[in-house]
């Protein structure tokens, strides 16, 4: 199963909501390391296609069309240097005059706006001015005598008149301002743009891209802390199972045992069925991934059976800690009044393994086990290669899942109903 994950650089989201949260590391960690691998055989190939192209090039070369430099009377290269040519303006000068047109048109363009809203500002001075007057004077004639209307006219046209001729007095004076202030910000842009230019290596970072680096910073280190943990887990699983030794004995004990039937049985508190007989009626091929209860089952019965799944060392008797295909909820639900270190082991509906099921002091865990291959191991945790499923609860009776959990198996927890949930197993 991690083969093909790692083959495919995909696992599929239901079995990725299986694992907890150190698996899942890991798992990223392993990928990483095959993205790596996969990076360094692309430039590696890159590297060598890139050395055969410029060989050939260099070949095609010496066989076609060259390039000819154009030389001059004294038989250099002939090379022209902006501004030091006969004719040409010093390259200050073009400098000078460039940021100079930049300065002037800015401050011209900001002239612009500015004069537009002063104007705006003139032309409602004035109407407003000119309403309350027109309004002052009709409220006052109309008190007045019909005879006097004439008067008021003439009164109204030499206010008018005298209204317009001190808004273009405004006017005048406004765009002579607008003109000094234009002249101003067109020396101050120019010394800004030229300060600009002989400092521009000194310039400010922008504040949002600062933020943005800083989070992305955060992230990084984030993902690296997490990658280093489970790097670190890796190794600490391996180390470990290389000083005891006990993978090793448990695989040597394992091929060297063959059962017979005198050999010593021994007790189980648990009313478990002996080992049952099993036939088949047609060649067993597995699927890619299990699809159904049904094709679950018989892969149990033609695959895990004869490699002795779910029973106790050298005995036909079902370990207590084995159940069925049950969920995760009722897995929990087992185990809520357990001590922590209480576990069992269920068939898995989303992967050829199993599911081990964990009591914590606040909370419960849950571990894949991959028996997709000829050995037992957990998905993404331990390293280590175990030859039956026994054999693997045995091994972490003594040595803890993961460091950071400290997991140890300790108190099976067994059946609560009759018959056991394991039943349609070896029906």
């Amino acid at each position: 199963m991690l083969q093909q994950i790692l083959r495919d650089m995909y696992i599929d989201p239901e079995l990725l909501a299986e694992l907890n949260e150190e698996q899942k590391q890991i798992l990223f960690y392993k990928m990483r390391e095959e993205q790596l691998r996969r990076w360094r055989e692309r430039e590696e190939k890159a590297r060598m296609e890139e050395a055969v192209l410029r060989k050939t090039a260099r070949r095609n070369q010496s066989n076609g069309k060259r390039v000819q430099w154009l030389r001059g009377k004294d038989g250099e290269v002939w090379v022209w240097v902006m501004g030091e040519a006969p004719g040409d303006k010093p390259y200050e000068q073009i400098s000078e005059e460039l940021i100079a047109e930049r300065a002037r048109q800015q401050a011209q363009k900001e002239a612009e706006e500015l004069w537009r809203q002063k104007e705006a500002e003139i032309t409602k001075k004035f109407r407003d001015a000119m309403a309350q007057e027109k309004a002052r004077i009709v409220a006052e004639k109309w008190k007045i005598e019909m005879e006097d209307r004439k008067a008021a006219k003439l009164e109204e046209e030499k206010i008018q008149e005298e209204l317009k001729k001190r808004e273009e007095e405004e006017r005048q004076k406004g765009e002579e301002l607008i003109r000094q202030q234009e002249e101003i910000r067109a020396k101050e842009l120019y010394l800004s743009l030229k300060q600009a230019q002989q400092h521009s290596q000194h310039s400010d970072d922008d504040q949002e891209w600062e933020e943005q680096l800083r989070r992305s910073k955060a992230a990084d280190e984030e993902r690296s802390h997490k990658a280093r943990r489970a790097r670190d887990e890796y190794r600490r699983q391996s180390l470990r199972a290389i000083q005891k030794g006990r993978v090793a004995g448990l695989s040597h004990l394992f091929q060297g045992t063959n059962l017979s039937n005198d050999q010593e049985i021994k007790p189980n508190n648990s009313a478990s069925p002996l080992l049952p007989p099993v036939t088949s009626s047609s060649i067993w091929e597995r699927p890619s991934r299990p699809f159904s209860r049904d094709v679950i089952i018989r892969w149990f019965k033609e695959e895990q059976i004869p490699r002795r799944a779910g029973f106790e060392r050298n005995t036909n008797r079902i370990a207590q800690w084995f159940h069925g295909i049950i969920s995760r909820q009722e897995a929990e639900e087992l185990l809520m009044n357990k001590s922590e270190g209480a576990f069992l082991v269920r068939v898995s509906e989303k992967i050829w393994g199993y599911a081990l099921s964990y009591r914590q002091q606040n909370g419960f865990k849950h571990f894949l086990v991959d028996a997709s291959g000829d050995f037992y191991s957990f998905l993404g945790v331990d390293p280590n290669r175990h030859p039956t499923l026994t054999d693997l609860i045995d091994f972490h009776k003594e040595e803890i899942i993961t460091s950071s959990g400290g997991e140890l198996l300790l108190e099976p927890c067994g059946q609560q109903k009759n018959p056991p949930d394991y039943s349609p197993l070896f029906e």
